[in-house]
Formats: C-alpha cells, sequence, structure tokens
C-alpha cells in the first residue's frame, strides 16, 4: 500500500550555537531531520549556512528572531528582545532586514518561514511574515494551507516543566502514529547545550539521540510514512527570485 502520510522534521534554532549547529548536523545526516530554519543574527549562522549551502539538499528556512523569553516563577520575562513586539514597522523592518542577510549568506530564499518562541502567531508580526511568506511563495508555519504543523515533540510543556517519556523512541513513534494524513511538519530542536542560555538546554541532546536512533527510521517504514523537505513546495515566483539571487 502506497505512503499517504508525509512528513518534514524541521530543526529549529539551526545557526543559534555551533552546538545547535552539531546537533542539527547530526540529526540531518545520521538521522531523520530533513529541513531546518535558521537563525541568522547569531554568530554561529554563517557556520550553518556554509553547511547549507553545501547540502542542499537540506531545505532550509527563515527562524525570525524578535526576541526571547524564559519562565521565572509565573512570569515570561525577556532573556532579550530586538525591536518592540508591537511596533508594526520595526517588525516589518527586522524581518525583511533578516530575510536579507539570509539570502546574501545562503545564496538563496528560505524554503519556508517560522519563528523563534512562535511571535508570529501574534500581531503585528502575524501580518508582517504572512506578508513575506506570500510573497515569496512558501510556507509560513501553522498558518498553511499545504503543511500541518507538529509542535507536539518538545520535552517541556508551557510552564517550562519536564514532560515525561515525550523525548524517547516510544514517545516519538507514538506522536509519529498519530499524525493524520497528508503532509506534516514536525519540529524538533536537536543540539549539544554547550555554551547554550536557553531555558530548553539539555533536552537537545536527547532530541539528537532520539532521532539518530535507527529505530525511529524502522517505525516510520512501518508506519508508512515518507519523509519529505519543504523543497518543492515553492510557487514559480520564489524560484525566479532565487535565479535572481545566484545570478
Amino acid at each position: 500500500m502506497p505512503a499517504d502520510r508525509f512528513l518534514i522534521v524541521n530543526a529549529d534554532d539551526f545557526g543559534q550555537s555551533p552546538g545547535v549547529n552539531r546537533g542539527i548536523i547530526a540529526a540531518h545526516s545520521r538521522g531523520i531531520v530533513t529541513s531546518a530554519s535558521l537563525m541568522v543574527r547569531w554568530p554561529a549562522a554563517l557556520q550553518a549556512a556554509d553547511y547549507a549551502r553545501a547540502n542542499t539538499h537540506l531545505s532550509v528556512g527563515l527562524h525570525v528572531d524578535l526576541g526571547e523569553w524564559a519562565l521565572q516563577g509565573a512570569d515570561w520575562v525577556p532573556v532579550y528582545e530586538v525591536i518592540p513586539l508591537e511596533n508594526l514597522s520595526a517588525v516589518a523592518a527586522e524581518a525583511n532586514r533578516q530575510l536579507e542577510f539570509f539570502r546574501q549568506c545562503v545564496g538563496r530564499n528560505p524554503t519556508h518561514i517560522d519563528s523563534h518562541q512562535h511571535v508570529h502567531l501574534r500581531e503585528p508580526a502575524r501580518a508582517v511574515l504572512t506578508d513575506i511568506a506570500g510573497a515569496l511563495g512558501v510556507p509560513l508555519r501553522h498558518c498553511s494551507t499545504k503543511v500541518r504543523y507538529c509542535g507536539r515533540f518538545y520535552g517541556q510543556d508551557g510552564d517550562g516543566l519536564p514532560v515525561p517519556g515525550v523525548l524517547s523512541v516510544a514517545g516519538l513513534t507514538e506522536i509519529l502514529d498519530a499524525l493524520p494524513p497528508g503532509l506534516s511538519e514536525l519540529a524538533c530542536h536537536p543540539g549539544d547545550p554547550k555554551g547554550l542560555q536557553t531555558m530548553y538546554r539539555e533536552e537537545r541532546k536527547v532530541e539528537v539521540e532520539v532521532l539518530c536512533d535507527p529505530r525511529i527510521r524502522a517505525a516510520l517504514n512501518i508506519l508508512r510514512i515518507e519523509l519529505r523537505s519543504f523543497h518543492g513546495l515553492e510557487e514559480s515566483s520564489n524560484q525566479r527570485e532565487a535565479e535572481e539571487i545566484n545570478s
């Protein structure tokens, strides 16, 4: 029976640190990661872009970075804020600046758009990134009719507490088994936590182990889930722009 479920496994935070890069590259070369989202503001972004240029079968999108927040007690407090999130013109200028830098260092347009800590689900970032993704002809996470998003493979809940069993072969297999027909994106955050200052640290090395475990690829075969990437989802306008960038 042919597969009726197709899966993009997308690693977020590519370029955030050398350790994150190592984890994503391992999960791509030895595991099931087929795509990544690049954070262009960080020093390790150029290293990540080098890998993307040399491994064009890895689809690479733009992980728009407007800030990060961490839970302290009962409150989410900013770790850093790039621009005021309520300022439409500032959000638009920063998002377009990051897009242009992506083009410069990767040499092509992003295959998809998403954002750090899902800030694009709130306005005005949602409208800005909807416009950018529409102009590029690529999917915007949570807002695409082509790709259904799955964020269940994450080792913390909304309060930053551990979620037992999720980051395991059994946990990921259960997630895979529950995927609906059609094309889905499974987000992941593999990495080496060394030197990374974020509330999601130690879980990253566990993700690498699970994503690279041969039992997961075997489970995909048993469940008849076919791995895909964001390549091929772009509209013709995006392909023309990519040609212009490289000309």
